[in-house]
């Protein structure tokens, strides 16, 4: 599944009249990226959630016959639903024995969707892509690779299901954007409400299920959130191809 559905205020002008899934890098839109990037690893069906300027997305899909792909809209023109309400309402869109890999549209990055996810061998109920990057939210994690709790280093708020919880006493890593959820945990979204944050689901579920972080070391990785950052991808691009 690829999250397209954003405003991308961010962007702002160019996404005063498109879409933030269709801002062109290195001569290409986003969301083309993400999914030669999934086409080239091997996937075959891909939802889209769709919202901000969603016919644009529709149309460009259209244009260029979906890539050889079955690829499927999931509409969030009524409202956003954040990133945990877009899968919950995406979930009929899939295969209900198969995990399901998510993928925001405005990461770019050089992991190997092919080998990092392919299989792992802790069979978890969901793992996340993450790394040593300077940020200020961190995922907190045991020493097994356990996500046991969410901080802003900025605030000093801490996230968890385990009351007293250090951070200190945790790993703590970023949050890519890249995660794969497993079929056993779909009764537990359709538990949560209509919106809500995927994090949100991961800090209220971890002390029951096995959500695991994969770190990986050499992970380069450009979220294109901001104007200033497009140049930057620009040159993401040719060192990460």
């Amino acid at each position: 599944m690829i999250f397209a559905a954003g405003l991308g205020t961010r962007l702002k002008p160019l996404t005063d009249t498109m879409p933030k899934a269709l801002v062109r890098v290195g001569g290409q839109p986003l969301l083309w990226h993400v999914v030669m990037k999934l086409k080239s690893a091997g996937y075959e069906r891909i939802v889209v959630n769709v919202h901000h300027f969603a016919q644009q997305i529709v149309d460009y899909l259209k244009a260029n016959d979906n890539f050889g792909l079955d690829i499927r809209i999931s509409d969030e023109t009524g409202g956003l639903l954040e990133t945990g309400g877009g899968i919950r309402k995406a979930l009929h869109l899939f295969d209900p024995e198969s995990p399901i890999l998510i993928h925001n549209v405005d990461i770019l990055s050089n992991f190997n969707l092919t080998e990092g996810l392919a299989l792992h061998e802790a069979a978890p109920d969901a793992l996340l892509l993450v790394s040593r990057r300077q940020t200020k939210r961190y995922l907190l994690f045991d020493d097994e690779m356990i996500l046991d709790g969410w901080t802003n280093i900025e605030t000093g708020e801490v996230r968890s299901p385990y009351k007293g919880l250090d951070p200190a006493d945790c790993r703590q890593l970023a949050f890519s954007g890249i995660h794969v959820i497993w079929p056993r945990v779909f009764p537990l979204l359709l538990e949560m409400p209509e919106r809500f944050g995927i994090i949100d689901f991961y800090l209220k579920y971890c002390h029951q299920c096995a959500f695991l972080g994969l770190e990986q070391k050499d992970l380069q990785l450009l979220d294109v959130g901001k104007l200033d950052t497009l140049d930057q991808a620009e040159t993401f691009l040719m060192h990460n191809s």
